[in-house]
């Protein structure tokens, strides 16, 4: 691969990938509404807390221990808190597909593809230890309460990582990739599949059950696809492409887009 030229210190770098407009909205629109059900779950994280756990005014009901409602209603707190909590980190990591970080800048980069594991834990730590701290609950239902807490606390925030995140790079690295091989920005890929395809023919494509779609690769990648195959010899060759001399060296710089 030859190294690009030399840029100009006078103008600003510019993005590796820049994402269309269609897909920067749709990014926009996805983020706004993880947030909206993020805050929707801290609101809900603090009902709990100041309402559900609150102290009892009176000392006789006081005396009387936790209100077996007030503990049932603190259990589907938890529940609906985790729900909101997923499918908002859901949500935004479908947004990082639409619209991803650069590598360039490690810190936004890492903040924007773990940021639903963030706000999980920000919306299940301090009810945690709030009723670990609660004075009338008895030991069984803080026990309970509390393992439940943790346990849709760890699922909330496991499901919020993002374990293999789309660069920036890695964008611009396929999208260079494919044009070079086929000519143009066009894959194919199979709603089933992992991994999109350098035409409609190819075996992998063939007696699929599930929808086919063709597109430029970014869309591929919207669609939560890890890349292009790297069996592109044999790909080549059932498309009638012909195979360039540097495939091995392009196969490893799309494993080093993608950080394998």
């Amino acid at each position: 691969m030859t190294e690009a030229p030399a840029r100009s210190t006078d103008q600003p770098e510019k993005p590796p990938f820049t994402p269309a407009p269609a897909a920067k909205t749709q990014a926009v629109r996805l983020r706004i509404i993880a947030l909206g059900l993020w805050l929707l779950a801290i609101v809900l994280q603090l009902v709990a807390i100041l309402w559900i756990l609150r102290p009892p005014f009176d000392e006789l009901v006081a005396n009387q221990g936790f209100p077996q409602w007030r503990w049932w209603l603190l259990l589907g707190f938890i529940a609906v808190i985790g729900v909101l909590a997923i499918i908002g980190s859901q949500l935004w990591k479908k947004a990082n597909r639409y619209d991803p970080a650069s590598k360039k800048e490690p810190v936004k980069f890492f903040i924007q593809n773990q940021f639903g594991a963030f706000i999980s834990l920000l919306a299940f730590l301090p009810l945690i230890v709030m009723i670990f701290l609660n004075k009338d609950m008895n030991t069984k239902q803080k026990g309970i309460a509390g393992a439940a807490a943790i346990v849709v606390a760890i699922i909330a925030t496991v499901l919020g990582v993002d374990f293999k995140p789309l660069s920036q790079e890695q964008a611009a690295v396929e999208s260079q990739v494919v044009t070079q091989l086929v000519g143009e920005d066009l894959v194919w890929w199979s709603a089933g599949g992992g991994v999109v395809h350098l035409c409609e023919g190819v075996s992998d494509l063939q007696n699929v059950t599930t929808q086919i779609a063709s597109g430029p690769i970014a869309n591929a990648l919207a669609q939560g696809k890890e890349g292009i195959t790297l069996r592109l010899a044999p790909e080549l060759a059932q498309c009638g492409l012909p195979e360039p001399e540097n495939l091995a060296g392009i196969e490893q710089w799309v494993r080093t887009a993608r950080g394998m």
